[in-house]
């Protein structure tokens, strides 16, 4: 990992660049014309990820409850992604929590500055991903931190200011994982595997988490770069909390990317590649990008539930047979997330890297 000790060039805050009042973007954020986006159409009126009401899904009404899942289950093969509500994370501690971490972006540069990371586990407060020289950057800022397991929790990382942070993002962490435990169940079920499958499969107590707060700033020139380049998340599942007043999550369907529209007091989930190999592609991830805007900033907070970081990761059995044989060979989560820690995110590459010879 010594590879991993510093970024390849000084850190540029795209925050500073767009409070400057710069009218073009420097050419390190340009992005080649194949990948920029075509901001006016590719919004789509007519669709969107699908919104699912979770209220029934634990319920004691076999009917409601089966319909719930196999909405999630149509979502999770046909689209990657859906928003969710009545999820049982309060209404409150989102708003709280989301405008806490839009208050840290507020702050002075050298107040965010002490928590600068590093390439080595992005820990803090970070402006890149990937340790290539000369790559092509996106325009936004983060803050980096894990939360699972405790042993990698170290709350003298996270912001002591403003001064509700720490104990927000706690609470928070606490409900929007119990969250991800509930999904976990039901997409186990739905792939016709015992409940706790997922979970279990994944390291049970020992999974992880790990909280990635995005800050998109104004862009003078949103058309020529992005806020985050396409990829799909390397991990299990995704929770996004979005900004409730700014669209910019884009979804990869059928050749075309696709405006999300946050639907009040929803979150976004998307499958993970690692729920993608588990499952055998029967579920898989989805390429997504964010857009950026030249009238509004924009926060989101990304969290993260990933296998524990040591265990293979491979199809499960059951998911496996003459007419669907092994597509992906065995990986712990620790080699796999190297790739995107080191090359920063590239579509879907390393989950295709991973298809099996056999």
């Amino acid at each position: 990992m010594n590879c991993l000790m510093s970024w390849p060039e000084p850190v540029v805050r795209v925050q500073s660049l767009s409070e400057n009042g710069i009218g073009t973007i420097p050419d390190r954020y340009i992005k080649p014309i194949s990948d920029r986006p075509a901001l006016k159409s590719e919004i789509h009126d007519h669709l969107d990820v699908p919104v699912i009401d979770l209220q029934n899904l634990f319920g004691k009404d076999p009917a409601l409850h089966q319909e719930t899942s196999r909405r999630i289950s149509s979502a999770c093969r046909d689209w990657g992604f859906f928003q969710v509500v009545n999820h049982g994370v309060s209404h409150e501690l989102m708003k709280r929590t989301r405008a806490v971490w839009r208050d840290f972006f507020e702050l002075p540069l050298e107040v965010k500055q002490q928590y600068a990371n590093s390439p080595s586990t992005y820990e803090g407060y970070g402006s890149r991903l990937g340790i290539e020289k000369g790559a092509i950057l996106d325009w936004s800022d983060y803050f980096f931190l894990n939360y699972l397991p405790v042993t990698l929790r170290n709350q003298s990382k996270w912001p002591a200011h403003p001064a509700s942070c720490r104990e927000l993002v706690a609470k928070y962490g606490a409900q929007v994982t119990k969250l991800c435990g509930r999904l976990l169940k039901a997409m186990s079920i739905n792939l016709e595997l015992k409940e706790d499958y997922l979970q279990n499969a994944f390291g049970g107590d020992e999974m992880g988490a790990c909280l990635r707060v995005n800050f998109y700033p104004k862009c003078p020139q949103p058309e020529l770069t992005l806020g985050l380049s396409s990829h799909s998340d390397p991990g299990a599942i995704t929770i996004l909390l979005p900004d409730p007043d700014v669209a910019g999550l884009q979804v990869r369907k059928g050749g075309k990317w696709i405006t999300v529209t946050p639907f009040p007091n929803a979150f976004i989930v998307n499958v993970g590649d690692q729920i993608q190999v588990l499952s055998n592609a029967i579920y898989k991830s989805v390429e997504h990008r964010v857009i950026v805007n030249s009238e509004k900033d924009r926060i989101s907070l990304a969290l993260f539930y990933n296998p524990k970081s040591d265990l293979l990761i491979e199809p499960a059995k059951e998911l496996v047979n003459e007419d669907r044989p092994t597509l992906y060979k065995p990986m712990t989560y620790d080699e796999y997330r190297l790739y995107i820690r080191m090359n920063g995110p590239c579509g879907k590459t390393q989950i295709e890297s991973m298809k099996s010879n056999r």
